[in-house]
């Protein structure tokens, strides 16, 4: 049974965590499995996979944002020893299972969206709803900030960033205004520089793309879901599984072409007349289409309407 979010005193509402039931089912919760939760964020994926595998289950939570772990830690404190928490980034995730002891897994889960902590926060710059730092990191130990990044890197390298990471068609006029501008000190000062630059059309903000491109790059979003991703397959007994949720065309590409990779069945080079390399895949793709939320939910959690899920097993 998955259990509702808890309400407490010195919050109005926890964090909804998307999917909950599906990703539950993916992850064929049971009782005694060990499973990982590689975005822990406010726990709420970690607790439905709790409740759902009794007083049996275990849980490893990892989140790169020590604020997301000290929220989730007063979530989960109810569960004792069934769940282990790390402030730690997922690429480290081979290294963070031994030295937990807590391989092989049953199963894992990324959920790679901001959380609402996240979004809601007025310290680090991920919206520009309100006035915050250009600063955009997930773990505040890491050196480079959103204010580097516009403020310091060379035009050409801008604008490609803007253009790989936001999928911005604009990305040139983009960079130039930036440029023009610097130093740029706040978000809401950035958003204003790229309206300014490209006009307004639509209901979606005009910079949208840019600070999602930002975000990306300042934290290594892509390189380090392509290695934690690979690690996550490694780390599954035979038939444990891998659920990855992503909220943008970019993230899930990443993903399904990490899954075809991982589940070709020949890996010699092209224009061989037979197989020669009798490589057997690491995974069976399970969701030939993403799964998406239903229209219950997106009229609970609006930001839950971008969300896509794709699952693998380990064979």
């Amino acid at each position: 049974m998955i259990e509702e979010p808890q309400f407490l005193e010195t919050r109005q509402f926890w964090h909804l965590p998307v999917l909950c039931k599906e990703v539950v089912d993916a992850l064929q919760v049971r009782s005694g499995g060990q499973y990982v939760d590689c975005t822990l964020g406010e726990g709420g994926h970690s607790e439905s996979m709790l409740g759902a595998s009794g007083q049996g289950g275990y849980v490893l939570g990892i989140d790169a944002d020590p604020e997301a772990v000290e929220v989730a830690r007063d979530r989960l404190r109810k569960w004792g020893r069934q769940v282990s928490i790390v402030n730690e980034n997922f690429t480290n995730l081979g290294d963070l299972l031994k030295h937990q002891d807590f391989e092989p897994v049953d199963g894992v889960l990324f959920d790679l969206g901001l959380s609402s902590l996240q979004l809601d926060g007025e310290s680090r710059g991920f919206s520009f709803r309100r006035e915050a730092p250009l600063d955009m990191r997930f773990d505040p130990r890491q050196e480079m900030t959103a204010f580097d990044v516009v403020n310091s890197l060379p035009r050409e390298q801008l604008e490609s960033v803007i253009r790989t990471f936001g999928e911005e068609a604009k990305a040139r006029r983009i960079s130039r205004a930036l440029v023009d501008a610097r130093e740029v000190r706040g978000v809401l000062e950035l958003a204003a520089i790229v309206a300014k630059a490209i006009g307004r059309r639509g209901r979606i903000h005009p910079a949208t793309r840019t600070f999602q491109a930002i975000r990306i790059f300042v934290n290594s979003e892509l390189e380090n879901l392509s290695s934690g991703l690979r690690q996550a397959v490694q780390a599954l007994r035979p038939g444990g599984r891998v659920v990855v949720i992503s909220y943008h065309s970019l993230e899930d590409r990443k993903v399904k072409e990490i899954f075809k990779e991982l589940a070709r069945t020949c890996i010699c080079p092209e224009g061989f007349m037979e197989c020669r390399c009798y490589h057997h895949p690491e995974v069976k793709i399970l969701t030939k289409k993403p799964v998406r939320p239903s229209q219950e939910e997106v009229s609970l959690n609006p930001r839950s309407r971008s969300a896509r899920m794709r699952v693998a097993e380990h064979v």
